[in-house]
């Protein structure tokens, strides 16, 4: 009689699998988006591009249609991953997909993380000088100590 286990999931064991990279648009997600291709191209894993939509009660609340202008930052952040992609079509290939949550970046992030599995969340250096007090994303994703992380500037 042979035991059978299920198979159990394992992070990290031979590279990554599943690199998360939040994008929002902004020059630093932009970067750290290319950084994590170029992670993913050498270690032939899935490159996941996650946008967080915010969620803005107080502006729902004053009539600002925040839903569909998170909607038109998604699909022009698709445009311009598409196109990046078919720029270099057989020159560097990296299995991409795109994600949208919605939320808080943090939350909306971690969320990401766990439900796509990743072995390493990439992200950019915040661009806010609010942020040098309350926190950063990046600081916060990496206080959780649940993936490598990697801030790029």
């Amino acid at each position: 009689m042979t035991e059978q286990h299920s198979p159990r999931f394992e992070r990290g064991t031979d590279g990554p699998k599943v690199i998360v990279a939040g994008v929002d648009g902004s020059d630093s997600s932009l970067r750290a988006a290319a950084y994590a291709a170029g992670l993913a191209r050498r270690q032939h894993a899935l490159l996941a591009l996650v946008y967080v939509q915010p969620v803005l009660a107080a502006g729902a609340a004053l009539g600002a249609p925040v839903s569909e202008t998170t909607d038109e930052i998604a699909e022009d952040l698709v445009a311009q991953i598409r196109d990046a992609a078919e720029r270099l079509k057989g020159i560097y290939e990296v299995r991409w997909e795109f994600h949208t949550f919605r939320g808080d970046p943090y939350n909306g992030l971690v969320k990401a993380a766990d439900a796509l599995k990743a072995d390493a969340v990439v992200v950019g250096a915040s661009e806010q000088a609010g942020h040098r007090i309350v926190g950063s994303v990046a600081v916060r994703l990496v206080k959780a100590g649940r993936w490598p992380v990697t801030v790029v500037p």
